[in-house]
């Protein structure tokens, strides 16, 4: 992967030739993929155990926090371009930061975003977004991919009520 093409910040860890990401919260649903990247990449299901998926305050989308007894249920996408990966660190928040993780099904760490502020105690409930929030969050991504200046709040394009 192209190095300068991932800038300063967070990317700027990404090194070598390994850099699946691990998703449990909107990036594990094809449409929102699709909105952001123009493809589907490959996904994988996948587990992550002592992490939970947790509600955010005002916010529709999870932050992973360390559980010790908790497991989270996700995909790891491969074969993201440095491009791609842009992309996708531009559309995380601020207060995630880029984090190696463990699989217990992998033998190579894999990339994940991790809350770093206060999360709710409640977990995510991802059939719950996929049935009430979905469809106006891909529209609110599609919005954001054309003009991310747009969506200026540091809660970017998914708080609790977007509006298309």
């Amino acid at each position: 992967m192209d190095r300068a093409a991932l800038g300063s910040g967070r990317l700027s860890r990404l090194v070598g030739v390994d850099h699946a990401l691990f998703v449990y919260g909107t990036l594990q649903f094809p449409e929102v993929l699709r909105t952001l990247l123009g493809r589907v990449p490959p996904l994988e299901p996948a587990e992550l155990i002592g992490w939970r998926a947790a509600a955010l305050p005002r916010r529709i989308y999870p932050g992973l926090v360390a559980a010790p007894h908790s497991l989270t249920r996700g995909a790891v996408l491969s074969g993201l371009t440095a491009q791609e990966w842009a992309v996708l660190d531009a559309f995380e928040d601020d207060e995630y930061d880029l984090r190696r993780v463990r699989l217990d099904d992998r033998s190579t760490p894999v990339w994940t975003y991790v809350w770093t502020v206060a999360a709710d105690s409640a977990d995510w409930q991802r059939d719950r977004f996929a049935a009430e929030h979905l469809t106006r969050f891909a529209a609110r991504s599609a919005l954001w991919r054309r003009d991310p200046a747009a969506f200026a709040d540091s809660a970017g394009p998914g708080w609790s009520d977007p509006v298309v």
